[in-house]
């Protein structure tokens, strides 16, 4: 059976930190959006590189292909069109950039210093599954502060899917030659959950003229 690249593996993982920070902080969504699209790539090499041991993560890597590199992207990309923008986020680029690395400093050095009270693992892998889950816990929470702190409905949705990416991440992580981890993680692709959020903030759009989030709770239908 071939054997996994650890190298190949650590620069994939590493990269999604980059491309993470770039999605949440570009203030062009177009731009958010191709950087979404990189990280999505960059996962599906991730998966192929470990259906080297387990084959049947190349179904699963198949599959996010389809989905988050170029159905996702799609709608993304249908959503922003005539509204590039982003909505003025609650706090301003300097500050944001500035807390997001802060952020994705913390959660990189906390997970992987104690990355033994996530995963009990054994092994010559065990420093890759331990760089990936902070890599993973890094993604989520990159996501989660995206959606803490946008305004724009577009970027809610662009920081779930980073949350999605980093429940990925780990979960291929943490069992990446049982069989199961492939179905689990097609089964928990959420492309059909963001199609209907962008088909819902593009009728909002069309009809109140803002997908600001803030002031969608001040409308009247």
């Amino acid at each position: 059976m071939p054997e996994i690249s650890p190298k190949l593996i650590h620069t994939l993982s590493l990269m999604m930190i980059f491309t993470s920070f770039a999605a949440v902080e570009a203030r062009n969504l177009r731009h958010a959006t191709t950087a979404y699209l990189f990280q999505a790539l960059l996962i599906c090499g991730l998966l192929a590189s470990y259906a080297l041991q387990n084959p049947s993560l190349f179904y699963w890597a198949a599959t996010a292909l389809v989905t988050k590199a170029v159905l996702v992207p799609w709608f993304l990309w249908r959503a922003t069109a005539g509204a590039e923008q982003e909505t003025k986020p609650i706090i301003g680029f300097g500050v944001s950039a500035v807390l997001a690395i802060a952020l994705l400093l913390v959660m990189y050095w906390f997970t992987h210093a104690h990355a033994s009270l996530f995963i009990n693992l054994k092994g010559p892998n065990v420093p890759l599954a331990e760089t990936n889950l902070a890599v993973a816990f890094t993604v989520f929470a990159l996501g989660l502060y995206g959606i803490l702190t946008r305004r724009d409905a577009v970027k809610t949705v662009i920081g779930l899917c980073l949350l999605e990416n980093g429940v990925h991440l780990s979960l291929v992580s943490l069992a990446p030659t049982i069989r199961e981890t492939a179905l689990a993680g097609i089964a928990t692709e959420v492309v059909v959950t963001v199609y209907l959020l962008l088909y819902i903030i593009a009728g909002i759009r069309e009809k109140h003229g803002t997908t600001d989030t803030f002031r969608l709770s001040e409308l009247h239908w």
